[in-house]
């Protein structure tokens, strides 16, 4: 049995940034640990502002 990937939201307390623990996408939360890597890598930063809705108003397109 294969173990899930964590990254660096696994010690957020926010329950929409925990639902993307697992990601294979090794997101950062917003801060300075982000930016350092991003300055050091010479890369942009990718932000996401956390929309979230449940299943059935994705399903129905729910307004």
């Amino acid at each position: 049995m294969s173990e899930k990937h964590v990254n660096h939201l696994a010690n957020e307390k926010s329950p929409y940034l925990l639902q993307h623990v697992h990601n294979p996408i090794d997101w950062y939360p917003w801060g300075e640990e982000a930016f350092a890597k991003a300055r050091e890598e010479d890369k942009p930063i990718f932000f996401s502002c956390g929309y979230s809705t449940c299943h059935w108003c994705q399903v129905h397109n729910c307004k």
